[in-house]
């Protein structure tokens, strides 16, 4: 058995919307998941304000880094690698975690890996239940996120088979609550009021699921839309808005066609599991029925805690440390934020440097900084 101490220290930075989430990791093992969030700065606003968010990270950061040094027990000396967020995500937001990434990096001398944000949540996985399979069937549903994803590699080979053509799942979540006046974010309220609601009260449509339309794509505005016109009907008329029974039918209409999409890709691909991430995956409704459906089609389910499943640098940090296991090549010093980097580059590789040119940069900035 190998010893814990060969396998890959990494530290992983993730700031593409309102989490500092600063995560280290040894091998698949969690050390350190520290989080900021600047959700209540945005709740006035009823989303997420990309200043505010860029500006909460500048604060967040270096304390948020020390603390997870601290609760992981090890020093940034100690590292084998830094991993960061390089997109998809807020140009802004981003920008402050790569920079921070680099800046740790040039200064400890240790390799740098920009990696991606969906590719990373698939990834975290590991850190519950052990390696992943290969191929990986994921279905990412989040704020900006609802994609069926296929991984042979997290490291390297990550195809999307559908995506959202509008509003993502967790939008459609935040944009309902706010009609329903139950605040932001709307998924966490909504989960609660459905559980006290009738799901088959309300026959809410659902998008995208004749038998012409994409297989594996996703639409949730049209959805958005009959929702808000039925409550506004209701208020129209003088009659109470049955919260809880809009809220369960309304969810059940989002996870039914999630699960659906998700069990017919694993069927149409040969896929016997399917991983779910992402913020919307903490959702109880969609975790149970994810469950009942795969069970009677002999899939089995991996879904993270839900505290892996909002963004944080755990997952950041451990697809840094699979790059590390597999040797893939450091990302240059130049590395860019990039705000709509593909799902289909799970890391951002250095583009003409060798490891020893790394070192050399590295070794030279020690001096500038510590002689």
């Amino acid at each position: 058995m190998a010893d814990l101490r060969d396998e890959p220290l990494v530290l992983g930075i993730e700031t593409s919307c309102d989490e500092t989430g600063v995560g280290i990791v040894r091998g698949t093992t969690l050390l350190a998941d520290a989080v900021a969030s600047s959700v209540d700065e945005h709740a006035r606003f009823g989303g997420v304000v990309p200043e505010v968010a860029s500006r909460a990270h500048l604060e967040a950061m270096v304390p948020t880094i020390q603390r997870a040094l601290k609760d992981a027990g090890v020093a940034a000396s100690d590292l084998d690698g830094i991993a960061v967020t390089a997109g998809p995500g807020l140009a802004g937001a981003l920008l402050v975690g790569v920079s921070a990434a680099k800046a740790y990096a040039y200064a400890l001398g240790k390799p740098l890996y920009g990696v991606n944000h969906l590719a990373s949540h698939i990834c975290v996985d590991q850190l519950e239940h052990g390696a992943l399979p290969e191929p990986t069937m994921a279905l990412l549903v989040s704020g900006g996120h609802s994609s069926l994803l296929l991984s042979t590699d997290i490291t390297a080979d990550v195809r999307p088979l559908g995506a959202t053509i509008d509003d993502a799942a967790g939008e459609a979540f935040d944009k309902i609550a706010r009609v329903l006046n139950l605040g932001f974010p709307g998924g966490p309220v909504i989960d609660r009021y459905a559980r006290e609601g009738d799901p088959e009260a309300i026959a809410f449509p659902r998008g995208l699921t004749g038998p012409r339309d994409p297989a594996y794509d996703f639409s949730f505005s049209g959805l958005k839309t009959a929702v808000a016109r039925w409550i506004e009907a209701k208020r129209a008329a003088g009659e109470d808005v049955p919260v809880r029974d809009v809220s369960a039918s309304f969810q059940e209409a989002v996870v039914d066609v999630l699960t659906r999409k998700a069990v017919r890709a694993c069927k149409d691909e040969g896929v016997d599991h399917l991983m779910i991430g992402g913020g919307v995956a903490a959702n109880t409704r969609l975790r149970a029925l994810a469950q009942e459906r795969c069970e009677r089609a002999g899939i089995r389910l991996r879904v993270p805690r839900p505290k892996l499943c909002t963004d944080n640098g755990a997952m950041v940090a451990a697809l840094g440390a699979e790059m590390v296991a597999r040797n893939r090549r450091p990302s240059d010093l130049g590395l860019s934020a990039d705000s709509s980097l593909p799902v289909t580059e799970p890391h951002v590789p250095g583009a003409h440097a060798h490891t020893h040119d790394h070192d050399h940069v590295h070794e030279v900035s020690k001096d500038n900084l510590y002689s």
